[in-house]
């Protein structure tokens, strides 16, 4: 089953954010609602909302507010956050858009036009996350190339040392090192695979290794 699209609603009015949830289910979004932007910053925090839609009047924490501080979260500075307002004066819009606000509705909303903006924040939305993963793969990738040169230096240093003891060994029949030498010479071996596949890595994929850890998958 696809993912649906995910809208979070923000609103005091209780009247106002079940109809909204209704309407938006009704034409397939993901949708959930809080009461006001404290409620909303935790619910964001475990729902990932792909679009917010919030009052800017609200007790507690008003739309700019929760705006400025959804915006400060990395996971989710791609939010498309559009403020329902009373306040139509140039300076009130600014004062939004220096928040971090996307978009305004000016109350009471009309709802085909709401849809729009909202479709409209869902393709940016797509959009910022599609070039923050390709900038991340990139800085990935030019990441690994560098480590992929830096440690084959010393590797190949490494095994000319290495190579120099052996022989120096064999020639005075000291002991019987071969079996260590194999082991040895089998790790350098691996890390010069690891090495190469670093060096090749263009397109790098990133996994999640444990609950806090994520590695690149080879």
């Amino acid at each position: 089953m696809a993912e649906r699209d995910r809208i979070l609603v923000v609103e005091e009015d209780p009247d106002f954010l079940e109809v909204m949830e209704r309407s938006l289910a009704k034409h397939g979004y993901d949708v959930r609602t809080a009461p006001n932007g404290v409620e909303a910053l935790d619910v964001a925090e475990a729902f990932k909302p792909m679009v917010v839609v919030a009052d800017w009047m609200m007790p507690q924490m008003d739309g700019v507010e929760l705006c400025d501080a959804l915006k400060k979260r990395d996971e989710l500075k791609t939010v498309y956050f559009i403020l329902l307002t009373a306040r139509s004066s140039l300076r009130d819009r600014v004062t939004g858009l220096d928040h971090g606000a996307d978009d305004f509705l000016v109350k009471p909303v009309e709802h085909q036009e709401l849809l729009a903006r909202i479709r409209s924040g869902i393709r940016v939305h797509n959009l910022q996350r599609e070039l923050r993963r390709a900038e991340h793969g990139k800085a990935v990738g030019e990441l690994a190339a560098t480590l992929g040169h830096q440690i084959n230096n010393p590797l190949g240093a490494l095994a000319l040392t290495l190579q120099n003891l052996e022989e120096e060994l064999k020639q005075r029949a000291e002991g019987n090192y071969q079996e260590d030498f194999e082991v040895v010479n089998e790790s350098i071996e691996r890390i010069k695979e690891i090495v190469e596949k670093l060096k090749r890595l263009d397109d790098p994929e990133v996994i999640d290794y444990s609950s806090d850890r994520r590695m690149l998958k080879f």
